[in-house]
Parts: structure tokens; C-alpha cells; sequence
């Protein structure tokens, strides 16, 4: 039961306090998750968000039922499901009237305007800590050259082409198994 509730805590946290969506939940999750409960290592945590990224949905429900199942099972996948949508459903549902006769004043467009840096803030510290352990698994090593190449040419690929983020996931995965399958 103490699983459960601490589950619901730390995952309503993330959902209240999450502004922007589900990118912008990832370093309140990785904070309840990784350094504040323990439940999963900072490598586990990179490897369920990596794995998540290559399924169809939000990321922040992704690892709230994954953590959820890792920590208590089905059970565990609900309660933190539920703590981190319920949130937000409940305060679209209360401030969508609010938002939609305000939305052009000063303050609405003031209070948007210093949010939307800090979620921008908040995604690049997730790319920080998910560069190292994405980049240099094993250390610096001449071997992890392919991981560069990976990055690389699928940053390349965002910026220059259209190719939906799914298909480059499918791809990187491929790649991974071409340069280390072994």
C-alpha cells in the first residue's frame, strides 16, 4: 500500500506541476523516479524513456505505467496512470472557459510568455543528462564512435528532412543492431 500511495504522490506531482505537456514532465519524473524514491537507476530511467520514444502515445504516461508496473505491479501502472493524467484533465476541464475568454489579455499572454522559456529550460536538461549515458555508455572509447554517427546523422535527418520521429527511432534501432550485435 505505501508503494501505491507513494506512487500517487510523486506522480501527481509531475502532473501538476508539468507545464507544456509530456516533455516538459520528463525531469519532474526523472526527479521523483531516479533521485528522490530510487526506483529505477539513471540508466534504467534513460533506457524506459528511450523505449517509450519508440512507442505510439505520450512519453510522461509511458513511464508513469512503466514505473508504476516496475514498482507494484498492475496495480502500480493504474495508480501512477491515473496521478499523472488526472491532474491535467481536471485543470483543462476548469480553466478551458477561463483560457478561452482571456486568452488574448496581457497577463494570460505575459504568464505564457515566461512559461514557455522554462519549458525549454527543462528539455535541455534533459538532453544534458541523457547525453552522456546515451553517448559514452562504456566511458570515452574509440568503440562508442557509432553512438556519434547515430546521433549525428539523426539530428541531421530532424533538421533536413521530414521523416517522421517514429521511422528515425525505427532506424536507430537497426543501426544499433548492425554497429553491436555481436
Amino acid at each position: 500500500m505505501t508503494d501505491l500511495l507513494d506512487l500517487l504522490i510523486s506522480f501527481a506531482r509531475a502532473g501538476i506541476f508539468g507545464f507544456g505537456g509530456g516533455p516538459s514532465m520528463i525531469p519532474l519524473i526523472q526527479v521523483e523516479v531516479v533521485d528522490l524514491r530510487g526506483w529505477l537507476t539513471p540508466a534504467e530511467f534513460l533506457d524506459a524513456f528511450a523505449f517509450g520514444n519508440a512507442l505510439p502515445g505520450p512519453i510522461a504516461t509511458k513511464l508513469a505505467g512503466y514505473v508504476g508496473y516496475q514498482v507494484a505491479g498492475f496495480a502500480g501502472a493504474m495508480v501512477a496512470l491515473l496521478a499523472i493524467t488526472a491532474p491535467t484533465i481536471v485543470a483543462m476541464l476548469a480553466l478551458a472557459s477561463l483560457y478561452e475568454r482571456y486568452r488574448h489579455t496581457r497577463i494570460v499572454r505575459d504568464f505564457l510568455g515566461g512559461v514557455r522559456p522554462v519549458v525549454v529550460a527543462l528539455l535541455a536538461v534533459v538532453v544534458w543528462d541523457f547525453a552522456a549515458p546515451a553517448l559514452l555508455p562504456s566511458g570515452a572509447t574509440a568503440s562508442d564512435w557509432p553512438l556519434w554517427l547515430i546521433a549525428a546523422a539523426a539530428l541531421v535527418a530532424t533538421l533536413r528532412t521530414s521523416l517522421h520521429p517514429a521511422l528515425l527511432i525505427v532506424l536507430g534501432g537497426v543501426t544499433g543492431l548492425v554497429f553491436f550485435w555481436t
